[in-house]
This record gives structure tokens, C-alpha cells and sequence, in this order.
């Protein structure tokens, strides 16, 4: 499989086109100064850069394992913003996510996934199975798939619920170990019937020099944020890459609890 380091562009927000009231964060269509749409996550809204910094490395995750994601792009928005915006809840918003931010490509007249449409594809489903058992996705369920069918292909979105145990680091090391039980909830599972050949040929893509390279992208102003238990970003990418190898090296654990749970 041929796969290039990440390499993310930085694009600037020039027309905030509308909110995307479905989520609780407030996510937004906007237009940036390279003429694309995208879908703007907010580093002021929910769960700060802990969202986009778990958007990062899933979604990188997911693209070097030959997933279909749309590009993720760091979006600079400007103080202005804040300031011409009539909707106070959005103002208040956009006035705390000044600077650094998340999106990604707006895919345009796609639509979301519906299994009761549309049947994924036995290796495919226990791909995606598989990823979300590694990064701990408790997202992807018949209530919201977070996915989308674009021009006939299935395509991967909203990985900021994955990676929970970052939010407080507790025992995280002891974590990594775990099973994930809820996968019981994933509205694939009952077509993930490759799993075991996913995980050997999965854990052999991921090495720890790509884990590494896939963390290095991520912004350190993002990992110093002051709620952060580390010293510094590269320590703080660290734990991420140790969290990841971890469970890499266990992985037979979360398989046997998916095709338990199937």
C-alpha cells in the first residue's frame, strides 16, 4: 500500500456560510481563502482541542490504513469574525476559537450512510470495525453512523469522541490494554466478519515510525493547551504514541471482544 506522511494545509476562513446545528459543538460550513467549503470544528466548543487533536490522528489513521476521509485542514480564523456575527450563542463561539482550527473538505451532495440501504462489503466493515476498536470510537452507531456515501464510496467523518481516555489520562497506560466494549453498539458489526485478517494486516501497516509521523502533524499550541498533563508537546505525543503501540501489541484483545460482541 503507498502512503505519504500527512501533510495538512493551513488555509485562512474568508465566509462563515452556516452553522451545522446537528452537533452540540456547533460545527460550521465555511468558505476558505483556497475557494473550497469546509466543515469547521471549533477549538472553543465542547471538549476544546482535545475534538480536533483526536479528528487528527484517527482520521490520519484511518487514511494510512487506505480509508476513505476527506482532507483535514487547519483553518486560521480571524478575530473578525467574532465581532460581525449577529448570533451571540455563535459569536461567543467564533470569538473563542480565534486562531487555530480544524476542518475538513466539505463533501457536497453527499449523503449520510443508511444500513439499511446500503450493505458494506464484509472486509470493509471489519476495517472500520477494527479502527474504531483501536481508537476507542464510541461513535459510529445505527443512531449516528458517521459516515457518508460520496460519489458511490463510503466515507469516514467525525472522529472526535474517539480516544476518550485523553480527556483525563487516568490509568491510560492500563487502558490501552482493554477490550472495548462498546462495540457491541457499532452499526457494522454484524458484517465484521474479517477481523482477524484485518488485525494482521493492519498492525503490520502501522509501525511505530508511521504512529509517530501521523502525531508529528499535530500542532503543539494544541498540546499545551493549559488543562494538558504534560511538560511539553513532544512529551504529550508521547503517552499518544505509547497509548497506540499498546494496544497495537494487544490488539487480539479488542478482536476477540468484537467477534464476542458479533
Amino acid at each position: 500500500m503507498n502512503y505519504r506522511p500527512p501533510e495538512i494545509r493551513t488555509v485562512n476562513v474568508t465566509r462563515y456560510v452556516t452553522p451545522l446545528r446537528e452537533g452540540g459543538s456547533l460545527p460550521a460550513i465555511v468558505e476558505a481563502d483556497d475557494d473550497f467549503l469546509y466543515v469547521l470544528k471549533f477549538r472553543g466548543a465542547g471538549q476544546g482541542v482535545k475534538v480536533l487533536i483526536a479528528e487528527v490522528i484517527v482520521g490520519e489513521i484511518a487514511r494510512a490504513l487506505g480509508l476513505k476521509i476527506p482532507e483535514i485542514v487547519f483553518i486560521h480564523l480571524h478575530e473578525a469574525f467574532g465581532r460581525t456575527e449577529p448570533d451571540e450563542e455563535i459569536q461567543d463561539l467564533l470569538r473563542a476559537s480565534e486562531g487555530l482550527n480544524l476542518g475538513l473538505h466539505y463533501l457536497t451532495g453527499a449523503i449520510t450512510y443508511d444500513p439499511v440501504v446500503t450493505t458494506i462489503d464484509p472486509l470493509l466493515a471489519s476495517q472500520i470495525v477494527w479502527l474504531d476498536c483501536l481508537v476507542t470510537n464510541v461513535d459510529r452507531t445505527a443512531r449516528n453512523t458517521n459516515m457518508l456515501m460520496w460519489r458511490k464510496e463510503l466515507w469516514l467523518i467525525d472522529h472526535g469522541a474517539a480516544l476518550y481516555f485523553h480527556h483525563s489520562w487516568q490509568n491510560w497506560e492500563e487502558q490501552a490494554k482493554r477490550p472495548f466494549p462498546q462495540v457491541k453498539d457499532h452499526v457494522l458489526l454484524p458484517q465484521a466478519t474479517e477481523l482477524e485478517a484485518v488485525d494482521a494486516a493492519f498492525r503490520t501497516i502501522l509501525s511505530p515510525g508511521r504512529i509517530r509521523t501521523i502525531l508529528s502533524v499535530i500542532p503543539d499550541e494544541w498540546l499545551t493547551d493549559v488543562e494538558s498533563p504534560f511538560a511539553s508537546a513532544d512529551e504529550h505525543r508521547q503517552a499518544y504514541a505509547l497509548f497506540l503501540e499498546t494496544r497495537l501489541a494487544h490488539s487480539e484483545v479488542f478482536v476477540k471482544a468484537a467477534q464476542h460482541a458479533r
